[in-house]
């Protein structure tokens, strides 16, 4: 009876999950959700997310920000087009805002909203550096890594609770222990390098979009050094880190370069109008 319990729930599972495969990388996924439901519940954490925060007043770079942000959205959608993979970003409406914040952040939602900190923008320097960061961001929401990690959570959820059957009949000690390993299992056998993956890959993406944007990719090893240096306190070891460690990101972006500087020709963006 439990086996055909467990065997049910893994069953449910399969009949949501879709297969896809992240741009330019290749890398099969695991979705379970449907983009049309994570771009709608965006889009209504970016709304209350605006009524709770300022935006900036700093005209320049507010206009830095917008410039940069729909030169990368041309080149995502130029690029995209190319391969014929237009639903990548079906129902995207591209907005670009600058907030304040001293926090060093920035990211972008499914369906196209980005926000920028202006904590970050010293760390930018240039509009090169500030490219990184939003080719970054915007990569993020183009493989799709937010429904990704939401349909990790719901499989491993399933799996605890698939695990809960199996062991009811054991002692609460027993219980316990083994609950206590399955979920450090998943967050450091699963979770941390999913996460570690997904911003190696952004790195990856980010780089190219921003690259057929026109701006300059090696622009990202001073940033990133720049971000290192800027952070603060003792980082903890990587395999229990959401991002790759410093020296490995910037190892990763400058294997990187030979593949991303060829996209500097081949794709044409055209008369961008910017976003008022």
């Amino acid at each position: 009876m439990r086996v055909f319990r467990l065997t049910v729930i893994v069953g449910i599972l399969t009949l949501f999950v879709q297969c896809a495969s992240v741009p330019l990388t290749g890398r099969k996924q695991v979705i379970l959700l449907p983009e049309s439901e994570m771009m709608q519940m965006s889009l209504t954490s970016y709304g209350d997310f605006l009524k709770e925060n300022k935006l900036s007043t700093r005209t320049d770079d507010t206009r830095r920000v917008k410039e940069v942000g729909t030169r990368i959205a041309a080149a995502v959608e130029a690029y995209l087009k190319s391969q014929g993979l237009e639903k990548q970003i079906e129902g995207y409406q591209w907005e670009f805002n600058l907030v304040q914040s001293p926090e060093m952040n920035a990211w972008c939602m499914p369906g196209g909203k980005v926000v920028v900190y202006e904590g970050i923008l010293p760390v930018c320097e240039n509009d090169d550096g500030l490219a990184v960061v939003m080719g970054h961001e915007i990569a993020h929401a183009i493989a799709r890594h937010g429904n990704e990690r939401m349909s990790q959570q719901m499989l491993i959820q399933a799996g605890s609770t698939a695990a809960a059957y199996a062991l009811k009949e054991k002692s609460e000690p027993t219980q316990a222990l083994l609950g206590t390993a399955i979920g450090l299992g998943a967050n450091y056998g699963v979770i941390l390098p999913f996460s570690r993956k997904h911003e190696l890959e952004a790195d990856r993406l980010g780089l190219i979009f921003m690259t057929i944007a026109g701006y300059n990719p090696e622009e990202a090893i001073p940033f990133w050094t720049r971000m290192a240096s800027a952070g603060s306190g003792q980082k903890p070891p990587e395999f229990m880190s959401t991002h790759p460690s410093d020296a490995h990101r910037i190892e990763q972006i400058k294997a990187l370069m030979p593949e991303v500087l060829k996209y500097k020709k081949g794709y044409s963006v055209n008369s961008i109008k910017l976003a008022n």
